[in-house]
């Protein structure tokens, strides 16, 4: 049986410390980069953009996001499906932003030393990684 995939838009959020944001949806034990799900009609960075704002209140323009490139992984909190995912870089100053929607909490980890908090495969092997060379770590 073929896994099934899930298209999603992702954002690398740093701050100016080079620490990476992540998140942790209600009712999963797996932290991740902020994003969702694309809807019919939109491009990734349209769908990362009104996810930003839904479920962490982040608004920033269109020109503030680097792409990154797209990358596929096990999904964190589907048992037998793929995350297929169109990242975006962004800087954002210090601050911990307000978990909305569908987000218990957010928060921000040192990508070399994220601490004991499970990560998504996707950042674990993908993301971070992405991170820690940005940074020259």
């Amino acid at each position: 049986m073929t896994d099934r995939v899930i298209h999603v838009a992702a954002a690398l959020v740093v701050d100016d410390a080079g620490r990476a944001l992540m998140v942790r949806k209600h009712g999963t034990t797996m932290f991740m980069q902020p994003g969702g799900k694309i809807e019919a009609g939109e491009s990734p960075l349209e769908a990362l953009r009104r996810e930003l704002d839904e479920e962490l209140g982040l608004r920033p323009p269109a020109d503030a996001f680097t792409w990154v490139g797209t990358f596929e992984e096990d999904a964190a909190n589907e048992p037998g499906h793929r995350v297929l995912a169109e990242v975006y870089a962004l800087t954002v100053q210090r601050g911990v932003p307000a978990p909305a929607a569908e987000i218990a909490e957010s928060r921000w980890v040192d990508p070399d030393d994220p601490g004991d908090i499970d990560l998504a495969p996707l950042s674990t092997r993908a993301l971070l990684p992405i991170v820690r060379a940005r940074s020259g770590r």
